[in-house]
């Protein structure tokens, strides 16, 4: 079976590989939130001190948005089915150890393999998908799957790590990757078809460029989802994010200069590619965090158990993943640009709800009404900011395309956090400090903290819709309309 075989729109093989592929991405991104109701049961098991518990899913955090640029090359040069079964059996490898650890620091370390091997299957996947599905109509439709899935992950995990932590205990949050990567692994041998980047001459493989990038990305985000522990202001905050600017600075200088680089700089002359990928950083950072707060005023303020917190989710999954099937639809129909940026504004009045939660609200009033506003709007803008990001993309980098496109979800979703966390707890501390720190107003103060970070958030959407209008090319979605409608046009992207 080759490459040429699943992209005849009458062979169904496709859908089956595509069925697998996002099943390894719905895994992906849930292990970034399945772990978070796990914490407590895990610090009082292993010993964890308060302030190294974060890192649970922060080591995961960090070495996938640190690798995934480097994950993509790879797929290109090395070959796109390999490189992602090496990812899948890493992960699971990674996730078995996980389960068995006995230590902080054992348990720490095999998240990071986990998420070293996410960043090397997820844009290696991600690559598949454009590569058997052709710009199009089937292409979005691939899309829509896509983020249906990679958008309730976040969701999912949650209720899925309660459900496993209540039942089986925290290792079963690791355990249950296991059975799920070797069972893709294999699968992938037979569904998914050997693809690479053509390349004439010798073939190389730009080793300073890769170090100096993943290096800089995974110190960026070391610097980021550390600083609300360190401080913004902090000698160690500072000197980080020094010398990450300096890393990828070198990065920059050795790309342009290299005879085959592992970021070609012609690539950014795509403007609705590079557009698409500045929204996705801003989405990134008005969502990624919406789950991290939400989760906190259930349970510190609302006085929800892990389980009934989780099962709150379940309307927001569900509804992500009816969203994102409509946004594969409309996409085809009126282009990304425009449900790209209804979908910012659905996202913007979600969280201006939410920057609305009372101490005393409820969940139909505070959590589930904002919850669906914004869900929808993560569906529509996931999708579409996407289906931007590869338009155009030759099939030689699709592989660094699905790179870029994640790492800049994650490099947003660490940074909105950081921004986020910093501005809630000021927040809190002031209205504390206002009180003389009664602990009777504990749960004003959070829910005050908690409205600022999600006024933040909205305006994080907004600039992200503002941008996209001036930044992605409207020639270039209306294009895309007219392809999937079949109508002869030039492949290639504008400028």
């Amino acid at each position: 079976m080759t490459v040429a075989d699943l992209t005849d729109p009458t062979d169904k093989r496709r859908w089956y590989a595509l069925a697998l592929l996002a099943v390894a991405q719905f895994v992906v991104v849930l292990d970034a939130s399945i772990v978070n109701v796990a914490l407590p049961s895990i610090g009082e098991d292993l010993k964890f001190s308060q302030e190294n518990l974060a890192w649970v899913v922060n080591a995961y955090v960090l070495t996938f948005g640190g690798f995934l640029l480097l994950g993509g090359r790879m797929a290109d040069l090395l070959g796109r089915r390999r490189v992602f079964i090496g990812g899948l059996i890493l992960f699971a490898v990674a996730s078995l150890a996980g389960g068995f650890a006995q230590t902080e620091g054992q348990l720490i370390a095999a998240r990071a393999v986990q998420g070293l091997g996410a960043a090397i299957l997820s844009p290696a996947a991600l690559s598949i998908v454009t590569t058997i599905f052709s710009e199009g109509a089937d292409r979005n439709r691939a899309l829509g799957v896509w983020g249906a899935v990679a958008g309730s992950g976040g969701a999912a995990g949650v209720l899925l790590g309660g459900v496993l932590t209540d039942a089986l205990g925290w290792e079963w949050v690791l355990f249950v990757n296991v059975p799920i990567g070797v069972g893709a692994a294999v699968l992938a041998t037979r569904l998914i078809p050997e693809s690479r980047a053509e390349q004439e001459g010798k073939r190389s493989f730009d080793v300073a460029g890769a170090l100096t990038v993943t290096a800089g990305l995974s110190l960026l985000v070391y610097a980021l989802v550390d600083a609300t522990d360190a401080g913004w202001g902090s000698t160690q905050t500072i000197a980080l994010l020094a010398v990450a600017v300096a890393l990828l600075a070198a990065f920059v200088a050795i790309e342009l200069r290299a005879a085959q680089p592992l970021v070609p700089f012609r690539f950014f002359r795509l403007r609705t590619v590079t557009g698409s990928n500045v929204v996705a950083l801003l989405i990134g950072a008005s969502l990624f965090s919406m789950f991290f707060f939400i989760s906190l005023y259930m349970q510190q303020v609302l006085g929800y158990e892990p389980l009934k917190a989780g099962l709150a989710y379940l309307p927001l999954a569900l509804t992500i993943m009816a969203s994102a099937g409509v946004a594969s639809q409309l996409t085809t129909r009126v282009g990304f640009k425009p449900v790209l940026m209804v979908g910012l504004l659905f996202v913007a009045g979600g969280l201006v709800w939410f920057s609305q939660v009372s101490p005393g609200g409820t969940y139909v009033g505070d959590v589930l009404g904002p919850s669906l506003l914004a869900a929808i709007g993560l569906g529509l803008s996931f999708v579409s900011v996407t289906i931007g990001a590869v338009a155009g993309v030759t099939e030689h980098d699709s592989g660094l395309a699905s790179g870029l496109i994640n790492t800049t979800q994650q490099i947003g979703g660490a940074l909105g956090l950081a921004i986020l966390a910093t501005v809630a707890n000021s927040r809190t501390d002031d209205v504390m400090s206002a009180t003389g720190g009664n602990p009777a107003g504990l749960a004003n103060a959070l829910t005050e903290g908690f409205q600022s970070a999600f006024a933040v958030g909205a305006g994080f959407a907004l600039l992200g819709l503002g941008l996209a209008f001036v930044l992605i090319r409207g020639r270039d979605s209306r294009e895309h309309v007219e392809r999937a409608a079949g109508e002869p046009r030039p492949v290639q992207a504008s400028a």
